[in-house]
């Protein structure tokens, strides 16, 4: 019997968020032929500083299903203005219908702390739409689910009021030029904005070739600070040199308000991750529910 075949759900809050945090696990999970969908819950409008709102949100429309292209999966962008997501009923039940409608083994968002106020936001109406995608009575338009999937939280470093929880490490070193490929799709992003807003935009090349090489090195650059910040799980996971070596890495905590995942589940969602064996939970426990 052939290996079922998995579904990945991606919430991020802004077009180019999946990739930079989880693009190397989708790029896993098409090269094994599962299905994966990456969604940008606001329309990125705000990130620039001189096109117009209307006309970079079409740009970023496109350039994030340019993005999703690069694996095969297709990357959704909703019409919510960049910098106004919340945790409001209506978002919310948007939500649980994107939830039960693509039916996600798997779901990564980002957690409801962190410093940007629409990736609070989109953790916490995914925190809030796990289990009530399960209840009959919650959207009797939208037929529920028998269970709520897995969720995960993608990467970051914040330490407060805790920091992440590495549950599952992922050396991601072997995708790097994948994940580069999308996140170059992001043109008004990588080369424009960012660049602008970290005062390097004069250091941004004009040729084509000549960007994506800045973008490596940009990118290097970032996901370096998080390869340092979870040293010592790198190094527990993959041992020594490898642990020391590794640039490229993703890094995810298992959300303890959705389903719980036993370490072989553990290891079916995150296929090449090291798992780490799950802790006591309330979640495990039904009664918490009630």
């Amino acid at each position: 019997m052939s290996p079922a075949t998995l579904r990945l759900l991606i919430l991020g809050a802004h077009p180019d968020d999946a990739e930079y945090h989880a693009g190397g696990l989708a790029a896993i999970y098409r090269e094994k032929g599962h299905e994966v969908r990456l969604v940008s819950m606001t329309n990125g409008q705000a990130g620039h500083f001189e096109r117009p709102t209307e006309q970079l949100a079409r740009i970023r429309r496109e350039e994030a299903a340019a993005a999703g292209r690069v694996i095969g999966a297709e990357y959704v962008t909703w019409d919510i203005p960049d910098g106004e997501l919340v945790a409001d009923i209506p978002t919310r039940q948007r939500v649980i219908r994107e939830i039960r409608t693509w039916r996600p083994d798997l779901v990564l968002t980002h957690r409801p702390c962190d410093y940007h106020p629409d990736h609070r936001a989109a953790g916490q109406l995914v925190q809030d739409a796990t289990y009530l995608v399960t209840v009959p009575n919650v959207l009797r338009d939208t037929p529920p689910l028998s269970r709520d999937p897995v969720v995960a939280y993608m990467p970051d470093l914040f330490t407060k009021p805790c920091p992440l929880a590495a549950d599952i490490v992922l050396d991601v070193s072997d995708r790097a030029a994948t994940i580069l490929a999308m996140l170059a799709c992001h043109r008004s992003q990588v080369f424009e904005w960012l660049p602008y807003a970290e005062g390097i935009l004069d250091q941004v090349p004009a040729d084509d070739a000549e960007r994506l090489r800045w973008l490596e090195s940009w990118y290097r650059g970032h996901v370096r600070h998080r390869a340092e910040r979870f040293r010592e799980e790198l190094v527990n996971a993959y041992g020594e040199p490898r642990g020391r070596q590794i640039e490229f890495c993703e890094v995810f905590e298992l959300s303890e308000y959705a389903a719980s995942a036993d370490l072989e589940r553990r290891q079916e969602l995150f296929p090449g991750a090291v798992c780490r064996p799950p802790r006591p939970s309330a979640a495990a426990t039904p009664a918490h529910r009630e």
